[in-house]
């Protein structure tokens, strides 16, 4: 099997980086934006470019072909190559044969509040870059060849630009606060790409030592959530994993769920902080945030209470229990973050809370909203149910009795609410103040199946019907593509979603409905080998939508490989028990 730091990737769909590092590699400079030339990125306080990478040949600039690994990426030109790896998280260490490199400043001009201001350090002739957008400084230092250095301490507009020079050279990039000492190579190039190259394959080997020929994907989306990895920096006091090195740069308050249950497997340690990350900032009520970023935490919006369901299942994938410590404090926090909706979202006099825009769902534009914004969402409800069931099962683990006794009590309530929701044949949403009902054409109104243990048959039967109606060739469309309100690159009103697929499919494996389960399961996993990791899908043509490396969509690629392995195994055993004399 080929080793995956090997494995070749298109850095026009998946940014170059590495674990811890801020920084990345790639055309993509800001939201939606792709530029025809690579861009050293930062993304302290934000996502921003830095430097513009440009190929030259006898000083002048040359058409390159780009290669990358997880390794190294590499500029082929006519007669040369210029070769880049990350040596550390602050560190790109960059070399040439036959062929230089131009490093501009990406930013048109300096003012005294925008820009990049550049001059050439006098204690050991490096180029500083320094910027008022990120805060951070960017040194360059010659290792062998020579720096040409365009622009040095010139204000206002103008080029500034740091050219090397020789047919061998090597340099490094640092990027680094107020000061760091002088630049010395703890070793040569080729050493800290091996490094790097045990490093990715040792974290593949960890998440996804089941990886088999049926699992293709398995490398590239490793390499996804790998490189989208920053150590902690900022507001973050956790290693972080954003859900891109895109302009996607932060890690949203139920994405984070996902990529925990990847790493949970191989990574128990890693997956537990991933999970905790957004309960480091729950505020005084007990809500999570919206998002938490290098410098930013926003509250402005919350997310869906998935996180009893999403520990349940990574503890299930945890080789070794949980210490006593680790499990109090999760129930601690899952404790504030429930009594945040039962206390905060809930009219006096109703069981059931409410969100107050598409935002909170996650699902921002979903057509469950298209009457009313504020509304008691069957979804939230179901993932209310299973938390508070969730809530029950740890209290009594813990021995607290009587706080068991109160969540069961609530769940109870919660259940008989939900089924209220329940018309016949759909799930509905209600606006608490009006009673009026929602539409049920979006995929949001059929999640209800992922509290299956707690729904009558009839109902789950009732669902699976209806999520067969949704289920294309290449998974489930988050709208029933036959409605008017379909989209095809419609966020919410259309695409295929990694999280809504991955919830449903769990929730139809736990009500029984095992075939349909396995036919999302194979279709989403064949959709990301066909079409990467994008943020979402187009649900007719399986074409990678939006942001194009995406975690939580690599992260449940792994998930669903994973269990589907096991059951592939488990098939095997049970074929030779029956064989065996």
């Amino acid at each position: 099997m080929t080793a995956p730091s090997s494995a070749p990737f298109d850095i026009r769909e998946i940014p170059f980086s590495r674990r811890g590092s801020w920084l990345d590699i790639s055309p993509v400079v800001a939201l939606h934006t792709v530029r025809d030339k690579l861009h050293l990125v930062s993304h302290q306080t934000g996502m921003h470019a830095i430097f513009v990478f440009e190929p030259l040949q006898h000083g002048r600039p040359v058409d390159a072909v780009v290669d990358a690994t997880p390794t190294t990426l590499r500029w082929s030109t006519p007669d040369g190559e210029v070769e880049a790896v990350f040596e550390n998280d602050s560190v790109l260490r960059v070399r040439g044969r036959t062929a230089q490199l131009r490093i501009a400043d990406a930013t048109p001009e300096l003012t005294p509040f925008t820009g990049t201001y550049l001059f050439t350090d006098p204690i050991d002739e490096a180029a500083v870059f320094t910027s008022y957008e990120t805060g951070r400084r960017y040194r360059i230092t010659a290792l062998s060849g020579a720096l040409s250095i365009t622009g040095s301490e010139a204000l206002g507009a103008g080029e500034r630009s740091v050219d090397t020079t020789g047919d061998e050279w090597e340099i490094a990039i640092e990027e680094f606060d107020a000061a760091r000492a002088q630049y010395r190579a703890p070793g040569s190039f080729d050493d800290a790409a091996a490094a790097v190259a045990a490093e990715f394959d040792h974290y593949v080997e960890s998440i996804a030592s089941w990886r088999s020929e049926r699992t293709p994907g398995v490398s590239a989306a490793c390499y996804v959530l790998w490189s989208a990895t920053v150590s902690p920096s900022g507001f973050l006091e956790r290693e972080s994993i954003f859900m891109s090195k895109h302009w996607m740069d932060k890690v949203w308050s139920w994405d984070h769920c996902f990529n925990a249950l990847a790493l949970a497997p191989g990574l128990p340690r890693e997956a537990l902080d991933q999970f905790s990350i957004v309960f480091d900032f729950q505020d005084g009520s007990g809500a999570l945030p919206d998002s938490v970023t290098h410098s930013e935490v926003l509250y402005n919006f919350v997310k869906p209470p998935i996180h009893g369901w999403a520990f349940r299942k990574i503890r299930a994938t945890l080789e070794a229990p949980l210490e006593l410590r680790a499990l109090t404090d999760v129930y601690d926090s899952l404790v504030r973050w429930t009594r945040f909706w039962l206390e905060r979202r809930r009219i006096a006099g109703h069981v059931l809370p409410h969100y107050q825009h598409g935002n909170d769902s996650g699902w921002d534009n979903s057509t469950t909203f298209d009457h009313d914004r504020v509304i008691e969402a069957p979804d939230l409800a179901a993932f209310l149910l299973v938390q508070l069931e969730v809530l029950a099962e740890l209290a009594n683990e813990l021995g607290r009795d009587s706080e068991a006794a109160s969540w069961a009590d609530e769940a109870n309530a919660v259940r008989s609410a939900l089924l209220d929701l329940w018309t016949g044949d759909a799930f509905v949403a209600r606006a608490p103040l009006s009673g009026r009902l929602s539409k049920t054409s979006s995929l949001l109104n059929t999640l209800p199946i992922v509290a299956a243990a707690h729904l009558p048959e009839n109902i789950i039967e009732g669902l699976s019907e209806r999520i067969s109606e949704h289920v294309t060739d290449f998974g489930p469309a988050t709208q029933l593509v036959d409605s008017d309100e379909y989209e095809a690159d419609g966020y919410w009103r259309g695409p295929i979603w990694a999280p809504s697929t991955a919830i449903i499919e769990d929730g139809l494996r736990r009500g029984g409905q095992t075939a349909l389960a396995d036919l999302i399961s194979e279709r989403f996993r064949r959709l990301c080998e066909g079409s990467g990791f994008a943020e979402n899908f187009d649900a007719l043509t399986g074409e990678g939508l939006r942001d194009r490396a995406y975690t939580w969509t690599a992260s449940c690629y792994l998930t669903f490989a994973r269990e589907a392995e096991e059951r592939h195994t488990r098939v095997d055993v049970d074929e030779a028990s029956l064989t065996a004399p």
